[in-house]
Order: structure tokens, then C-alpha cells, then sequence
């Protein structure tokens, strides 16, 4: 164990002794001092501090470091390095100055701590600041400062100068003394300037008044590229894309740049643009790492990216051609070579038709193609290729448009038209052109018409869409082609009949418009049209002949034709003809309007009208079926209004449902009366013009001598009926209205009879009579005895004013009633036999009684009361009649 130490110690020594390290033992030093190293970074304002670490024990070092501005050395900034032990190599120190370099001289020195002891301080090393001999000058100048950092200027004058006046961006500052004459100021977050050059202006004025400016710019640091990726396009080279978050200005004077390093290989980096980098692809390397750098005067960025080659394919499809034909078209392109021999698939798109996917891998050639199919003639398309290799990543397509070749077809019909005292037919041909398609215009130069007939061929060149052909009574028939700059088009056949082929003319039927004015066609189908079916249709009643239309239906036995193919209020007839091996035979007629109108022509009246006094009979004449009108004609609306008053409530409007019956008779008119009649046509939408006429009706005589004779009659028939009694009323007259000869009657006493007559009516309170029964009782006396009696009776007795009467009354019947009297019944005074008859009448009519508030009674009606009797039980000699009168104020 001694012997350890002894040997310990003595290594020690000799490292003492040989080691180059100084000791001061007088002064107390037992370690080193430092030996260091200073260099500045002027533009970064930096000061790096670099010395060699050696080690004197297992335990780490501190190293110190001062740093000191101006020539007086005073010091700024201190700091304590910790340096690990085991490390012997030489050891770097950065400081970034807020100030910059050129301004004053800086200062650095160290010292070094080793477990309980220090080391001396080190020589101060300096970096000298800027001496400025004859202006003033300024830092920092024309140097690119970061955005939004703090920034210190100084200005540093000749010696004897003084500095007043700081501005930045003509603002001024308070100055900093900084040592030495010099001057400072400090200007926080900085900001790029709007204008086009980005630049600040900073300005130091002297004592003298002269004033100097220098000029920095504003910028930002780099940013860290993003979205990096890249490609190859044929396995040769490699393309790296990449994009920044904050895009550069114009004028930005902060220059960056861009380089490409491959980390896995020994390339050197590959300088790039600023966001795209293309290289050559290493031989038989697949993976890549890669990573892209960015710098510039205010720092640097970097991003890495790794990726196989096989999986970076990029096919650019090369030399697109279309081969184009009227229904069909080939496309090929060009590939590069060294693609095609790896899983390559292509995709076709075609607009306006889809998509489609083939494999391109040709050994022997680089180009590949395809066939497009079911193309509409004279069309434009679009085509787009593009490529992938395993499917992975498509690469850039290539485009073409291309139009297909035309095709023409006609449309081709006919009019046949006997000629008179002949066999020949004159034969009309007509044609439309019919092009599919309508990308581009189709010039046609002529058309060839040829016709064959009887083992006979014809010819013949038209230059409009229309020929005339004489033929002969035979079957015939042609065909039609357009001449086009590329060739002919489809050519047109139709057959003509026989002349011995008579057509039996179909009924014509009505055909109603649909909701928005076209028609919607439909016919029977016929197994004997099999080779389809033709619609002709022309305008009826136009005064200019029209020009025919037809239409090949595209189905079997209907066709909607819209309505701006027609007129509104014009007539239509739709011929509809089927084809047949011996050529178009007709089989239905429909008549019709896209639009009625109910502005049709007025109905012409018949004059004079057939009247009677109730009674008229119109007649009017009309052709419903011309067919110039703008509608059908559905009937008739006949109006009747008595002249100077409003139309009658009853029977004023008259209709008739059927056009073809033009007459009307209207009755309930009043005679000798003046009327207004109106004849209009009826449509669909209403009725049309009317056509007016006035008449006046006949008297009716026959009712006027009925009433005239009626009473004439009545008068004699109760005069003749009275003529037998004409003795008895005469004398009862006399009795009434003549008092005897003898009789002296006084007028005084006359006026005072009449006042106490009057006043014993008041005073009866006669009840007013519902109903008196009158019963005749027929006996068997004589007819003289009946009369005698009477007579005396009714010049005796007055009536008895009681309402209830009965048959055992004693009181006498009379002859006159008075308005406030029911008459009574009368009663014979003698004994009825068992044998006699009763007759009873009854009448039910209220009588008159007299009220109060009347001035005077109103006039009294007498009717007669007769008796009957039946002829077999009273003989004619032993029969009474008895006459009454009963008031009624009713009548």
C-alpha cells in the first residue's frame, strides 16, 4: 500500500515538472491562465470566444468570461461556462451583441475555476470598433435587420465632432453615450416599410447642422419548406417540389439560398431554385433521404423527405394523335420507352362519353392506343390520356379535341297528281336534309335523283330540295343522294303505286291540341305497313298556299309535334300514310287547331222572321265547316231581349248543340211586342260575333173577342134566364123604389125616419157570420100557394138578424139581405110529409159586417141561390122555386 503511494506521488511530480503549465508560488497561483481566442462576426453582431480545454482532474471545469466595451474595458456582460470533464479538445463560446461591433471596441477575457482553485485571468483580447477620421459614420448600414426584433444604431463622428441628433424614419430618438464621442439609440419591433423598397432611413446630424443618412432594409427569416415531395418522370432524374408558408416581396433583399442534400450517398448538395430542386437519380439506389436547406442573411431552415423511386413514377403521356372517323375514332400517344416495360395503365377520357382503363406494356414500342366507338357523326369531342405506373401516382395527361366526320341522310316524300285525259302521273319529289350533329357546317353541293320504272333507269341533278317527274301508270321508284365534298350522303328510296291503286278516303276526325299548343298523333297500327309510317299535314283555309310538311314518326303509330311547328287559330289536316312494299297508302285524316280562337265569322240571318204573338222562328245561314275559321264549330247561342228592357228571366239564351241545324223556335213571347234577337257561333272558347235583328210579335185577335164576347154572352144568358121572372122583379121593384100615388110622405118626417133607422142599426152588435146554411125544403103544395105566401110574408115580417138558424124557425126567409144581416132559412109554415125532400145550401163565404172606423159600407154583390131538385120526385107543376141573395164583399 505505501509502495502504491510512493508511486502515485512521484507520477504526479513528474507531470509537474514536465507539463507547460505555469505556477506562481510566490503569488499563490497553482493553475494556469488561459489561453483564448477571439473572432467577430460583424453583419450578426457576434463575438465567438474559442480555447483548449485540458483537464487537471476527474472533475469538471468552470471557466468565467468578461466582456468589456471601449478602451476603459468596462464590462458588459459576465458568464460562467461549465465545461464536463473528460473533454480535451477545443471549446467555442458565441455572443450575439445587441450593439453593433463597429461601434466601440469589445473585450474579452476568462478564467478558469478547478475544484477549490482559479486560474489567473487571460490577456483581454479585443475587437476594435470603427475610427471614423473625417464624417461621421453609422451602423449598422445597408444590412438586412429581422422583422419585429430590437435594433441598436450608432453613430460614429470624428474626433472633436459632436453628435446632436439622432432620426430613424424622421423620427427622432434619445441618444445613448456609448463611450468615445459615440452615439446610440435603440428602436424596437421593427416593421417592414409598405413601399415598394423596403428599406429605413437613419439620419445623424452634428453640431454643424450637416446631416448623414444610410439606409437598412427589413425582412423575415427563412421559413421551413413544406409539402415536399418528388417525382420521377422516366427513372433518370428527380424532381422535389416544395412550397413555403410566407412568399418572398418583390424587392426583398434578403437573398436565400436553396440546396438538396441526399444523406444516404456521397453526392454533394445540389444547389435548387427557390421552390423546385431537380437531380440526377443515383444508379441502383430505390430509397431516398433527402432533405432541402434554406438560408439567408437572417438564418436558416431545413426539411427532410424520404421516398422509393418506384413509388415516385410520374408517366407524362407524349405525341396524342386521334385518328377520327363518322362513328368512331383511334387515339394513340407516345410513352417513355423506359416506362413501358413496368406496369403501366393508361386512362382514356372521353367527353361527353365516360372513362375507360387499358394496360399499356409494349416491349417492342413506346406507343399505345385505343379505340373509341359509338361516336355521334359530325360532334365535337374532347379526349384526355393520362398514366400510372402500378397505379400509385398518376403523372400529366395530355388533351386533344377532335371532330367526327358528318353523315347526311334526307328525308324524303312525295305528291302525286294525275294529269287529265292521260296515263301520265306527275310525281313532286321533296326532301329535307337531315345532319347528325352540329358541330360544324355541312356544305351540299347538289342532290341526284333517280327513278326506275318498268326496267327503265332516269336521272336527274337538283339543286334545291325539290324534283318534278313525269312517270307513267306503273309502279315506280326512286332514290335520292346528296352530293357532299367527301362523298354522297345515305341515299333516300320511296316507292310509287300503282295508278290502279284506289285509295278509299278514311273519315276525318277531330284532333284535340295538347296543354302547351302541339299536337300528340296516334293511329291505329297496321301489320301492313312494314316499312314504317309518314305524317303530312298542311294549313287549311290560308289564303297563301302553304308548304307541305311531313315527319317520319321515330315509333310506331304515334308522334308529338310541338307547337312551334304551328300557328294558333289556323286548321291542321294530318294525312297519315302507311308504307307498304307497294309504296304509301293512306290510312287516317285528323283535323285539328293548336290554339282556338273564338273570333269566327257572323251567322247571316233570314229576313223576314216567322213570328206569331208568342212566338218566333229564326233561321239563319252558316258554313260550319270552312276552314278558315279559327275554331270548330260546336253550335249556336240564341239571345232574345225585349227592346228597352233586360233579357228575359226564362228561355233568353237558347242553345243548339248540332252546327248543322240552322233554325230555332222560341216561344212564352209576349204579343204585339218589340225583341232584339242575336245569332252567334259556338266554340271551344266561347261564342263569337253575334248577328243582330229586331221584330215585332203579332196581336192576338182570337183572345180578344173571347174577352169581349165572354160578358156579352154572360149578359144574355142571365137575361134569358131572368125573362120568365121579368113580371115578378118588376113589381117588386116598384115596391122598393115606389110608394103609392096616395101615400103623402113629408120630408122632415122622411129625414127623421132615416136618422132613427140609423141609429137603431149602431145600436146592433151583430156577430160576424162565419157561414149560413140555407136547407129548401121541397114540398108538394101548389106552385100559386108557395107564391101567395111569400109575397104576404115578405111585406109583413123583417129578417131576423140571428146566426143560428134552424129549420123550426117561424121566421120567413126574405128576399133582400142588408150588409149586417145573414140570411135565414126559409121555412113553409106547413107540415112536411114524410115523403118530401130537403135540399140544403151552404156557403161558406165571409159576409161584410160592418166596423168601426168605415165611413161607409163598401158595395154589396148579390149572387143568386138557386134550388135544385131531381126531376123524378118533383113533378114540374107541383115544384117551387125560391130565389135569394147573399152579400159578399169578396167578390
Amino acid at each position: 500500500m505505501i509502495n502504491v503511494r510512493k508511486s502515485f506521488f512521484s507520477l504526479f511530480g513528474l507531470y509537474l515538472i514536465f507539463s507547460n503549465t505555469e505556477c506562481c508560488f510566490d503569488d499563490g497561483c497553482y493553475l494556469p491562465k488561459p489561453n483564448i481566442t477571439l473572432k467577430a462576426i460583424n453583419d450578426k453582431q457576434t463575438l465567438v470566444v474559442s480555447w483548449l480545454v485540458k483537464h487537471s482532474s476527474f472533475v469538471g471545469d468552470i471557466y468565467e468570461i468578461e466582456l468589456s466595451r471601449t478602451e476603459q474595458h468596462t464590462v458588459i456582460y459576465t458568464k460562467n461556462v461549465s465545461v464536463s470533464p473528460g473533454v480535451s479538445a477545443k471549446y467555442t463560446w458565441t455572443w450575439i451583441s445587441d450593439l453593433p461591433l463597429e461601434c466601440v471596441d469589445h473585450s474579452v477575457r476568462m478564467r478558469y475555476y478547478n475544484q477549490s482553485d482559479q486560474s489567473p485571468w487571460s490577456n483581454w483580447i479585443t475587437n476594435s470598433g470603427f475610427k471614423a477620421n473625417d464624417k461621421i459614420h453609422i451602423f449598422p448600414s445597408s444590412r438586412v435587420l429581422r422583422q419585429g426584433s430590437s435594433a441598436m444604431f450608432c453613430c460614429i463622428p470624428p474626433t472633436g465632432v459632436n453628435v446632436k441628433r439622432m432620426t430613424f424614419r424622421n423620427e427622432e430618438y434619445r441618444l445613448l453615450s456609448i463611450g468615445g464621442g459615440v452615439k446610440a439609440i435603440t428602436v424596437n419591433n421593427l416593421t417592414i416599410p409598405k413601399g415598394i423598397i423596403k428599406h429605413l432611413l437613419l439620419t445623424c446630424d452634428d453640431a454643424t447642422g450637416k446631416s448623414f443618412p444610410v439606409l437598412n432594409y427589413i425582412s423575415f427569416p427563412p421559413q421551413k419548406p413544406r409539402n415536399l415531395s418528388c417525382v420521377t418522370f422516366d427513372m433518370v432524374s428527380v424532381s422535389c417540389t416544395w412550397d413555403s408558408p410566407r412568399k418572398r416581396l418583390l424587392h426583398d433583399r434578403n437573398v436565400q439560398i436553396y440546396t438538396l442534400h441526399i444523406e444516404n450517398s456521397d453526392k454533394a448538395p445540389f444547389t435548387c431554385e427557390q421552390s423546385s430542386c431537380t437531380f440526377p437519380a443515383v444508379p441502383h439506389l430505390q430509397n431516398y433521404n433527402i432533405s432541402v436547406w434554406v438560408k439567408d442573411k437572417l438564418g436558416e431552415e431545413m426539411e427532410r423527405y424520404s421516398f422509393n423511386i418506384s413509388d415516385r413514377v410520374f408517366p407524362v403521356v407524349k405525341s396524342l394523335r386521334v385518328n377520327r372517323g363518322v362513328t368512331d375514332a383511334t387515339v394513340s400517344w407516345s410513352m417513355q420507352e423506359s416506362l413501358t416495360r413496368m406496369n403501366l395503365i393508361c386512362q382514356v377520357a372521353t367527353v361527353p362519353l365516360g372513362t375507360v382503363e387499358l394496360r399499356c406494356n409494349n416491349i417492342m414500342s413506346s406507343f399505345c392506343d385505343t379505340k373509341l366507338e359509338h361516336l355521334v357523326p359530325n360532334t365535337k369531342y374532347n379526349v384526355r390520356v393520362r398514366c400510372t405506373v402500378n397505379g400509385r401516382l398518376w403523372g400529366e395527361g395530355a388533351e386533344e379535341t377532335f371532330i367526327t366526320d358528318p353523315l347526311v341522310s334526307l328525308d324524303l316524300w312525295r305528291r302525286i297528281q294525275p294529269l287529265s285525259n292521260s296515263r301520265t302521273r306527275q310525281v313532286t319529289l321533296m326532301w329535307k336534309p337531315r345532319i347528325a350533329g352540329t358541330a360544324a357546317t355541312i356544305n351540299i353541293q347538289e342532290y341526284t335523283v333517280q327513278w326506275s320504272q318498268e326496267g327503265q333507269t332516269e336521272s336527274k341533278n337538283s339543286s334545291v330540295g325539290q324534283a318534278v317527274v313525269s312517270i307513267g301508270p306503273g309502279k315506280c321508284d326512286f332514290t335520292v343522294q346528296a352530293v357532299l365534298p367527301s362523298g354522297t350522303s345515305i341515299p333516300a328510296n320511296i316507292t310509287i303505286p300503282p295508278a290502279e291503286h284506289k285509295e278509299n278516303l278514311p273519315v276525318q276526325k277531330r284532333l284535340d291540341s295538347t296543354s302547351e299548343g302541339g299536337f300528340n298523333l296516334t293511329w291505329e297500327d297496321q301489320s301492313t305497313a312494314t316499312c314504317g309510317y309518314v305524317v303530312e299535314w298542311c294549313v287549311l283555309g290560308n289564303a297563301v298556299p302553304c308548304t307541305l310538311q311531313w315527319k317520319v314518326p321515330e315509333g310506331n303509330n304515334a308522334l308529338l309535334l310541338h307547337a312551334s311547328e304551328f300557328q294558333a287559330g289556323y286548321r291542321y289536316t294530318f294525312y297519315i300514310y302507311g308504307c307498304t312494299d307497294n309504296g304509301y297508302g293512306l290510312l287516317e285524316i285528323q283535323t285539328g287547331y293548336s290554339q282556338e280562337f273564338n273570333s269566327v265569322q257572323r251567322p247571316s240571318l233570314v229576313e223576314p222572321v216567322q213570328s206569331t204573338s208568342s212566338s218566333v222562328t229564326l233561321e239563319w245561314h252558316y258554313n260550319e265547316d270552312d276552314p278558315a275559321q279559327p275554331a270548330f264549330i260546336m253550335g249556336y247561342l240564341v239571345t232574345v231581349q225585349e227592346v228597352g228592357s233586360v233579357l228575359l228571366p226564362d228561355g233568353s239564351n237558347v242553345s243548339v248543340a248540332e252546327p248543322h241545324v240552322k233554325f230555332v223556335t222560341i216561344e212564352s213571347l209576349k204579343e204585339n211586342t218589340e225583341y232584339t234577337c242575336s245569332v252567334s257561333a259556338l266554340t271551344k272558347e266561347g261564342p263569337g260575333l253575334p248577328a243582330s235583328i229586331t221584330f215585332r210579335t203579332k196581336s192576338n185577335y182570337s183572345s180578344l173577342i173571347i174577352k169581349v164576347l165572354t160578358p156579352i154572352f154572360l149578359l144574355m144568358g142571365f137575361t134569358v134566364l131572368l125573362w120568365s121572372q121579368v113580371k115578378i122583379v118588376r113589381s117588386r121593384l116598384k115596391e122598393i123604389f115606389i110608394y103609392p100615388v096616395d101615400m103623402n110622405i113629408k120630408t122632415p118626417e122622411f129625414e127623421s125616419f132615416l136618422h132613427e133607422t140609423d141609429q137603431w142599426l149602431q145600436s146592433q152588435k151583430p156577430e160576424e157570420c162565419i157561414s149560413c146554411d140555407i136547407q129548401i125544403l121541397n114540398g108538394r103544395p101548389s106552385l100559386n100557394e108557395i107564391t101567395a105566401l111569400r109575397d104576404s110574408e115578405l111585406m109583413n115580417e123583417p129578417c131576423s138578424p140571428s146566426l143560428q138558424s134552424s129549420l123550426s124557425s117561424s121566421s120567413p126567409s126574405c128576399m133582400l139581405l142588408e150588409a149586417n144581416y145573414c140570411p135565414q132559412l126559409a121555412t113553409l109554415p106547413w107540415d112536411r110529409p114524410a115523403s118530401q125532400q130537403v135540399t140544403s145550401l151552404m156557403n161558406r163565404s165571409y159576409l161584410y159586417t160592418l166596423k168601426e172606423g168605415y165611413s161607409e159600407p163598401p158595395n154589396v154583390v148579390f149572387s143568386e141561390t138557386k134550388s135544385s131538385f131531381e126531376a123524378s120526385d118533383c113533378p114540374l107543376e107541383s115544384c117551387g122555386v125560391i130565389y135569394g141573395y147573399i152579400a159578399n164583399d169578396s167578390l
